[in-house]
C-alpha cells in the first residue's frame, strides 16, 4: 500500500456518493487504480469499487471520456462480463477521484486456475482451455457489436467464479486511457500489457476488434502450453517478437495437442490483422467445433521445449505521437505488491480487479500510444526480420524491465512498418485514373444483409426526458439500406461519409452523429452516417 496515500489504500473506511458506498477490505491496487471490496448501503449488496489515482482525476477531460466509456461498459450485459452499476466522481482529500461500481465476484483469477493445472499437469486440459476461450470470446461478441475493443486481454482481466463461470472485465478502460490526457503520458500510465499485445498495438497504431482476438489468441496458446509464445527480458524486446517473430506450434511444447489446435492459434497469431478470424464469434464457433473434434487426453509437455525469445534489445519506450520526449520508462511508476486472501504476495494488476494466489501477470510496459483510430492501417506484407543491433541487456529470461532508453529502435521499427506498408499500397490492380477497382482491393468484405433495424425504431422513436424531444434510434453496425429505409419512414434526412473498415463488411453503418440516445427535437433531426467501404483501411 501506498504510503503516502496517492494510491487509495488509505481510503479504506471512507465511503462515495454521498455515503452510499462504504469502501471496505482493499482488494488490490496497481499504477492508476485500487479496488476495495465495498457495500451498497441503498441496495443492501457487497459491490467492488475502483477508484482512479488522483494524478488521473485531475485531467478534466480524462474524467469526462472516462464517464462515457464505463457508460458504454454499463450497457454490455452478458453472463461472461463483470457487470458495471455504477460511476461517478467524489473529492477525497481535496481531490477530484473518478470511481467506478462492479459487480463483486467471488472467485479468482483465471491465471490462479492455470497455475494449478500447470503443478499438476504441466498445463491446462485442451478441452476445459478451448471452453473458457470460448466464453472469453462470447463476452467480447457482445462489447465489438457495441463497437468497444477491450484492448487488454490476458489472464488477470478474466476472472472464474466459483461455478467456473467466465467473467471478462476491465472493458473500456483502456480505451479511456488512451484519450490522449496529458497527464498519462507525463505519469507513464500503462495502456495494455506487452505480452498479449497485438503488432499493431506494439507498433501504436490504431485497434479495432481483432487485435482482441490476437490477444485471445496468446492467452489460449498460455492455457495449452503453460507458458507465453514470446518471452524476453525488457517490453520492447517482446514488443519486437510480436512484430518480427513467428510463435511455436503448441503442439511443440505440447505433444498432446491436435493439429486443429496448431491451426486455431496460428490464425489468431497472424501478424496481418485481415487474416486472423474476422469476428469474436467466428473464433467462438472453431473453438468450439475443435473442442467437439478429439478425444481429450491430458497435457504431454516436452523437457526443455523453446518458444520464441524476444530479440533482447533491451526496454525502451514508446513515445507519443508529435512529441520528441519518450514518456518514462518502466521504472517511473512504482506497482506494489499487495497481499492476496490466500496469504500469498501477488504484484498488483496494473488495472482490474485483484489477482490473487498467486499468479504473477507479466510487467505492464509504460506504453504511450499514439493517436487512437477504430481501424488499424493494413497489414498487406508481414514485416520482416530487421538487421538492426543494438546493445543488449541479455538474452531472454525472466522479465527484469530495465529501464534503459532506446528511442532510435523504436523509430526504425515503426519506420520499418510504416515503409512496408506504404509500398504494398501502391501495387494492385487499378481501375482507370488509378483507383484500385473494389474487386481487386485484397480483404475488401462485402455487406452483410442480415443485419437489419426494425422501421418501428424511427416511427416510434423513445421519447426523451424532455417531451417535446425523442431519442435518436441506434444504427450502428445495421446495414445501410435498412437504415435508409428506417429513415425515410420517418421522413428524416441524413448525410454519409465513407469509412475504409473490412471488419463488418461495406454499407455497414460504423458511426453516426448525433450519437445513440441523444435528444433532439424530432423535426430537426439530421444525421450524418459514418459508413464502411469494405476495404481494408488506408
Amino acid at each position: 500500500m501506498s504510503q503516502d496515500g496517492a494510491h487509495g489504500g488509505r481510503y479504506t473506511g471512507r465511503s462515495l456518493a454521498g455515503g452510499r458506498y462504504q469502501l471496505r477490505d482493499l482488494l488490490g491496487e496497481g499504477g492508476m487504480a485500487s479496488v476495495h471490496l465495498a457495500y451498497d448501503a441503498t441496495l443492501d449488496r457487497q459491490v467492488a469499487v475502483k477508484t482512479l489515482h488522483t494524478e488521473l482525476g485531475r485531467e478534466q477531460s480524462f474524467r469526462e471520456r472516462f464517464r462515457r466509456e464505463a457508460q458504454a461498459v454499463a450497457k454490455l450485459t452478458h453472463t461472461n462480463i463483470v457487470s458495471v452499476f455504477d460511476t461517478g466522481e467524489d473529492v477525497l482529500d481535496g481531490s477530484a477521484m473518478p470511481y467506478i461500481v462492479m459487480e463483486y465476484i467471488e472467485g479468482r483469477p483465471l491465471g490462479s486456475v492455470l497455475d494449478e493445472d500447470v503443478a499438476r499437469l504441466g498445463a491446462m486440459p485442451t478441452d476445459k482451455a478451448l471452453k473458457i476461450t470460448a466464453d472469453v470470446l462470447a463476452a467480447l461478441e457482445i462489447s465489438h457489436e457495441m463497437g468497444l475493443v477491450h484492448r487488454d486481454i490476458k489472464p488477470g482481466n478474466v476472472m472464474m467464479t466459483k461455478r467456473n463461470v467466465v467473467k471478462v472485465m476491465d472493458f473500456g478502460i483502456a480505451r479511456a486511457m488512451q484519450s490522449g490526457v496529458t497527464s498519462m503520458t507525463q505519469t507513464g500510465m500503462v495502456v495494455g500489457t506487452p505480452q498479449y499485445l497485438s503488432p499493431e498495438q506494439a507498433l501504436g497504431r490504431g485497434v479495432d476488434a481483432r487485435s482482441d482476438l490476437y490477444s485471445v489468441g496468446i492467452m489460449l496458446f498460455q492455457l495449452v502450453t503453460g507458458r507465453l509464445p514470446f518471452e524476453a527480458d525488457s517490453p520492447l524486446a517482446i514488443a519486437y517478437a510480436h512484430v518480427q517473430e513467428e510463435p511455436v506450434a503448441p503442439s511443440s511444447i505440447n505433444r498432446s495437442l491436435p493439429p486443429a489446435v496448431d491451426a486455431l492459434v496460428a490464425r489468431a497469431l497472424k501478424k496481418n490483422p485481415n487474416e486472423r478470424f474476422p469476428t469474436a464469434e467466428a473464433m467462438r464457433d472453431e473453438c468450439l467445433r475443435v473442442a467437439q473434434s478429439f478425444q481429450a487426453a491430458a497435457p504431454s509437455i516436452v523437457p526443455g521445449a523453446q518458444t520464441a525469445a524476444g530479440s533482447g534489445v533491451g526496454s525502451a519506450v514508446f513515445p507519443p505521437v508529435g512529441t520528441g520526449t519518450p514518456a518514462p520508462g518502466p521504472g517511473s511508476v512504482q506497482h506494489p505488491y499487495t497481499p492476496n486472501p490466500y496469504g500469498q504476495p501477488t504484484p498488483a494488476p496494473a488495472y482490474g480487479y485483484p489477482q490473487q494466489a498467486g499468479y504473477q501477470t507479466p510487467a505492464p510496459a509504460a506504453y504511450s500510444p499514439q493517436q487512437a483510430s477504430s481501424t488499424p492501417p493494413p497489414y498487406n506484407l508481414t514485416p520482416q526480420n530487421s538487421t538492426l543491433s543494438a546493445g543488449s541487456n541479455g538474452g531472454g529470461g525472466g522479465n527484469k524491465n530495465k529501464p534503459v532508453i532506446i528511442g532510435a529502435i523504436v523509430v526504425a521499427l515503426l519506420a520499418i512498418g510504416g515503409l512496408i506498408a506504404a509500398v504494398s499500397l501502391n501495387g494492385g490492380d487499378k481501375e482507370p485514373g488509378g483507383k484500385p477497382s473494389e474487386s481487386a482491393v485484397a480483404g475488401h468484405k462485402g455487406p452483410d444483409l442480415t443485419k437489419k433495424i426494425d422501421p418501428v425504431e424511427c416511427t416510434e422513436p423513445d421519447e426523451g426526458q424532455d417531451p417535446e424531444k425523442i431519442r435518436v434510434p441506434n444504427f450502428r453496425y445495421k446495414n445501410l439500406d435498412s437504415v435508409k429505409q428506417c429513415l425515410q419512414d420517418a421522413g428524416w434526412h441524413y448525410s454519409k461519409r465513407d469509412r475504409d473498415e473490412n471488419t463488418y463488411g461495406k454499407d455497414t453503418v460504423m458511426e453516426q452523429y448525433p450519437e445513440p440516445g441523444a435528444e433532439v427535437r424530432e423535426d430537426e433531426l439530421n444525421l450524418t452516417l459514418e459508413v464502411s467501404t469494405g476495404n481494408p483501411p488506408q
